[in-house]
């Protein structure tokens, strides 16, 4: 058996024959540590993937195309990001923060698939079995199938896979399992990555869907090198903070579905609680007549979301105003202030300008950008906005309100949720076909919209 002794970068997993202070392909200071390869081993289990007479060369016209039925959890929020329910033998990669709840939407995941197809696996490599089984009798879990294994060893994984024969496993988390083959402690990006690859290999070779927990970086991505998102099939970021109970579930890569959609869900004590219908719990406690304040519309997928936007205007007390932004990029902020002050004649750039997003929501389309410029002109002018208008708009540079992409659902959702009234782009108008009681106004300018509200 070969062995040799690389530099391995822990960030980005570059490798370098002698130690260096600096990597030279992420550019990442005492990241480089030392690291013993089994070259053989590690080689041979690469080449074992897809081995299985997936290596000779085949017609694309003689390939069989077998429609593979999804494994559906009945959390409606879970399976639309999955596009629908886990793919048998398809792997996915679930990062967040820290107490974000990924374990905990993956053992109610596992509970309802266990009541739906029969048994399951859970493997962690963090807690004992009495913690998962504290957490289990938190969440209401009884179901009988549901297997835990504690172990760090994918090798014995794989073992238990083969002799249990599970219908779903979980693996929590990447960074502690490691394989016996090699010389190198488990979390640095040898074990991680080779690790995720063996797991794929089991995932593949057996059809077992396989949901793989990893943790986040400084930098907010999951730590570990970039190759190990290239190995899985679905990745998957859950995003949300301490200070709200909202936790957004978002695909950022997915083989077998779309990347647009998101899973809304709320943290209770009795676990994380889908919310099939997020815009109207995301206005629940909106105040009407308040200057500042206006509902403006995201497409997330396939889906409108509503969501209240709040806006702060206040005397620069200090040589340099502030541009602070919460949910909306600071950059987008500026602009937008900037097209306000030379092409709507509103002076508000030697003021302290505060833009929030209620809820914790992340608005990064422009089609919210004419519902920003709307909050602002009425926290200045001190003039609440109709409660009962929603806002949709993208805005150029030439202060021109331009077409935001599917308006026909934005404004069907609004109607849905009382609201009278719409300003939207008039290029929107064309070919707009709607039956429910909302007044749907198109604007050129941004001048025609503020004139209209306040």
């Amino acid at each position: 058996m070969k062995q040799k002794t690389f530099f391995v970068c822990q960030d980005c997993g570059y490798k370098s024959p002698k130690w260096v202070g600096q990597c030279p392909d992420c550019g990442k200071w005492n990241t480089i540590s030392e690291e013993t390869h089994n070259v053989v081993q590690t080689a041979s289990v690469r080449r074992k993937i897809f081995s299985d007479g997936y290596n000779q060369p085949k017609s694309i016209m003689g390939i069989e195309n077998i429609e593979q039925e999804r494994l559906k959890s009945g959390i409606e929020e879970f399976d639309r990001v999955l596009g629908g329910g886990a793919v048998p033998g398809s792997v996915a990669l679930i990062g967040g923060d820290p107490g974000i709840g990924k374990s905990t939407l993956l053992l109610q995941v596992l509970d309802r698939l266990t009541c739906n197809y029969g048994t399951t696996l859970y493997v962690s490599g963090e807690e004992s079995a009495r913690q998962i089984k504290l957490r289990a009798d938190r969440l209401g879990i009884e179901a009988s199938q549901l297997n835990v294994l504690c172990e760090t060893d994918v090798d014995i994984i794989e073992n238990h896979i083969i002799n249990l024969s599970p219908k779903i496993v979980v693996v929590d988390s990447i960074q502690t399992m490691q394989r016996s083959d090699i010389d190198s402690v488990p979390g640095n990006v040898t074990q991680v990555r080779e690790s995720a690859m063996a797991l794929t290999y089991i995932a593949k070779s057996r059809g077992i869907p396989i949901f793989i927990v990893g943790h986040i970086n400084k930098e907010g991505s999951i730590a570990g090198p970039k190759v190990m998102e290239h190995i899985v099939d679905t990745v998957l970021y859950m995003e949300g903070d301490s200070y709200h109970v909202y936790r957004i579930l978002r695909a950022v890569k997915n083989r077998f579905g779309s990347t647009n959609e998101i899973g809304v869900f709320e943290m209770r004590d009795s676990g994380l609680v889908e919310i099939t219908n997020p815009s109207e719990m995301l206005l629940s406690e909106r105040q009407e007549n308040v200057s500042g304040s206006v509902v403006v519309s995201i497409m997330e997928g396939t889906r409108p979301i509503l969501l209240e936007l709040q806006a702060l205007v206040a005397p620069a007390y200090f040589g340099m105003p502030q541009r602070t932004s919460n949910g909306i990029d600071r950059n987008r902020l500026a602009l937008l202030l900037a097209v306000l002050d030379k092409r709507a004649g509103f002076r508000i750039q030697n003021s302290d300008v505060f833009v929030n997003i209620v809820g914790g929501m992340q608005a990064e389309e422009p089609g919210v950008d004419l519902g920003i410029m709307v909050a602002a002109v009425s926290n200045f002018k001190d003039k609440p906005v109709d409660p009962k208008t929603v806002v949709i708009g993208e805005v150029g540079l030439g202060g021109e309100v331009r077409a935001v992409s599917q308006a026909e659902k934005r404004i069907k959702e609004a109607a849905r949720l009382g609201f009278k009234r719409a300003i939207v782009s008039h290029y929107n108008l064309r070919g707009l076909k709607l039956k429910e009681d909302i007044d749907v106004v198109g604007v050129n300018m941004v001048r025609d919209a503020l004139n209209i509200l306040l």
